[in-house]
């Protein structure tokens, strides 16, 4: 079979997709490419939009090589028979660890010292931080993600609360509802997904609630935070400092970049060695899984 990669893929998988099929790697015209595809995998840079999905004549299975599926058309998708598949699991680690660097950096200012120090400044003084010993991180989406999150930052002495839909049973966290959580948490960490109830959950209305000072981490998805709330409260000092990861349009050049108390990277949630090889032995077994099924 034919399988596209527009997106970054590493060698290691890209030498076991080969195993499976004709490999195309980042085509110049995927419009073009896609007509006699049967196999799509996306990361989540490539939008596979009803448009896209037109050109396709014979595909089997998107593959997402990540969590999130929102870049997928799923209703194109099934309309047109097409499996959509991803990888839930994989990247859980990575984006977790780099929750807890962001809340270690908020708390800190280790990013703002580097940047001082790069311009040649001694500002000690400046940048006196706090510890998350006993600090209060409010946790909104209770997944893997957002649960191994609670057991890293409980390991730093923080009380963890959380706020999910669903709430499961867990050891580490102390449920509430959203109100609860935005009034008492030192730390907000986004880790929910994107659905039309949890759109701009993070607005000017909830950030109202939220304690005078408090830190806002988002490594889920950037349409869960109105930019312009986050712009007003970061700018007036509601909001002592943001750590961003995701963003309503990538690459990120917005006005977000004027202020300095907003830590910002280039979505690198699951970008480790270790994530991406998980990730890519997870989607090879799943498209395995996929052709023994459908032989």
């Amino acid at each position: 079979m034919k399988i596209i990669i527009p997106d970054n893929m590493i060698q290691e998988v890209l030498s076991e997709l080969e195993k499976l099929g004709t490999v195309v790697y980042k085509p110049q015209d995927l419009s073009k490419e896609i007509k006699d595809c049967e196999v799509l995998i996306v990361r989540s840079a490539t939008k596979v939009t009803k448009e896209l999905l037109s050109h396709a004549k014979k595909l089997k299975v998107v593959a997402r090589a990540g969590v999130g599926t929102d870049n997928i058309d799923s209703n194109a998708c099934k309309s047109k028979g097409i499996t959509v598949i991803n990888t839930p699991s994989a990247s859980t680690n990575a984006v977790a660890e780099l929750t807890i660097s962001f809340i270690l950096s908020l708390l800190r200012n280790t990013h703002l010292a580097h940047a001082s120090m790069k311009s040649k400044k001694w500002e000690k003084k400046k940048f006196v931080g706090q510890e998350a010993s006993g600090k209060t991180l409010g946790i909104i989406g209770f997944g893997r993600i957002g649960n191994l999150v609670g057991q890293k930052a409980k390991c730093l002495g923080m009380n963890i609360i959380a706020y999910d839909p669903k709430p499961v049973s867990s050891s580490n966290v102390k449920f509430v509802d959203l109100e609860t959580l935005l009034r008492e948490s030192d730390l907000i960490s986004l880790h929910t997904i994107l659905v039309p109830e949890t759109k701009e959950i993070i607005n000017a209305k909830t950030i109202s609630k939220m304690k005078d000072g408090v830190f806002l981490i988002n490594v889920a998805r950037g349409e869960l935070v109105n930019e312009q709330s986050l712009y007003d409260s970061c700018k007036s000092g509601k909001i002592a400092g943001a750590a961003i990861d995701v963003y309503q349009t990538e690459p990120y050049t917005g006005k977000l970049l004027e202020l300095e108390n907003i830590f910002f990277t280039p979505h690198l949630g699951a970008s480790t060695n270790e994530a991406q090889l998980r990730i890519g032995k997870e989607l090879v077994e799943k498209l395995r899984e996929w052709c023994t099924a459908n032989r």
